[in-house]
């Protein structure tokens, strides 16, 4: 079985996989720390939004590292670079100011920070999805590997995370609970976006579109289950259903961070089929409550802790925690395992050997 039927197998819960699939995200040190050791050069395929580019970044490297995916999306403008202004601020295509963090970009400067009524929104420009040149790497990357790997199109920052960018999470925290007039037209304009750029990445070729918004905390929601359906709920549904339109067959898998199982019902209600990355040691995420509800619906892909586990564990630790979770999440299939989030630079390169090695230790099913 190769990695594309592996995954497919997985995530359509259509039957067992000869193992549970494998699938990760490099942060730029580890990248170059590891393509020195392959003897291999990285290639950063820079995303309109910076931290994404991990994502999309180094499928060769990680490949030959073992995942059994590979992850596509929309770069830059052919010919296109990030202006940088006096005070070395990178400002992206949709005017925010970017400063480099000590682990991810912080926007510092948000373009409508200042926003409040729907006229300003409708005056406000956005990229051009289709840009020319936008999809080169995405393109280059399918025809190498869509026929041994399968193929997710990322439309991460799909409303509210675009939204709070563009606004400011305090103040747009603020505008949902008051109601602002800006707010479903703004919704409006950053869903069409990530639509157009999921349709054409299906155009291309791709078997997933990974939709993603943060709506949780460590310890809960950011916004009520009640505020979520009144917004987005319907908004994901005509998404889920525009993807789907392009491709019956193209799977659809929401990233959402933090403690969002109150709401896991209504995304499955709405055509949601594979969920990520499952972070674990929140409220309603434990591993047998997840797979006991909704694991006859839902497919899962994370799961494994990368604020603490991976960095600060030991190998020994590492792998009875991905024995656990393949017990419990991968019962039947219907998993694949992966760190919660990109893994950064402050996990060791043999802490992710070890995260590897015990995948396909303990992933075989017998």
């Amino acid at each position: 079985m190769n990695s594309k039927e592996r995954v497919l197998r997985a995530l359509s819960r259509t039957g067992l996989p000869d193992r549970v699939p494998l699938q990760f995200d490099l942060s730029r040190t580890l990248a170059e720390q590891f393509a020195a050791k392959y003897g291999m050069k990285p290639h950063f395929t820079t995303s309109y939004y910076e931290d994404v580019t991990y994502r999309l970044s180094n499928n060769d490297l990680r490949v030959a590292m073992g995942s059994d995916c590979v992850i596509v999306g929309a770069s830059l403008p052919r010919g296109y670079q990030h202006p940088v202004d006096e005070n070395g601020l990178i400002i992206n295509e949709f005017g925010m100011k970017m400063r480099e963090g000590a682990i991810y970009m912080e926007v510092v400067a948000h373009p409508l920070a200042g926003v409040q009524s729907a006229a300003e929104i409708e005056g406000f420009p956005f990229p051009d999805p289709l840009a020319d040149g936008r999809y080169d790497d995405a393109a280059r990357d399918i025809a190498k590997f869509k026929d041994e790997y399968f193929i997710v199109g990322d439309i991460e920052l799909t409303m509210f995370d675009m939204m709070q960018q563009l606004v400011g999470l305090e103040k747009l925290l603020i505008d949902l609970a008051q109601g602002a007039e800006y707010l479903e037209p703004l919704m409006d304009k950053c869903r069409i976006f990530a639509t157009e750029v999921g349709k054409k990445l299906i155009s291309l070729g791709v078997d997933a579109v990974w939709t993603g918004d943060d709506f949780g905390a460590q310890n809960g929601m950011l916004i009520s289950p009640r505020m979520w359906r009144r917004y987005f709920k319907e908004r994901y549904r005509q998404i889920y259903a525009d993807l789907k339109a392009a491709n019956p067959h193209v799977i659809i898998c929401q990233h959402c961070d933090g403690a969002v199982a109150p709401i896991l019902n209504d995304w499955i209600e709405v055509g949601l089929e594979v969920f990520n990355p499952v972070q674990p040691n929140v409220p309603g995420h434990e591993p047998e409550d997840l797979k006991g509800k909704f694991g006859d619906r839902l497919s899962f892909w994370g799961a494994i802790d990368q604020q603490k586990l991976l960095p600060f564990g030991t190998s020994e630790e590492i792998e009875q925690d991905i024995k656990a979770k393949i017990q419990v999440l991968g019962r039947g299939g219907g998993y694949m395992v992966s760190p919660a989030h990109i893994i950064q630079g402050d996990t060791s390169v043999e802490n992710v050997e070890a995260f590897i090695a015990a995948v396909k230790k303990h992933g075989v099913y017998a």
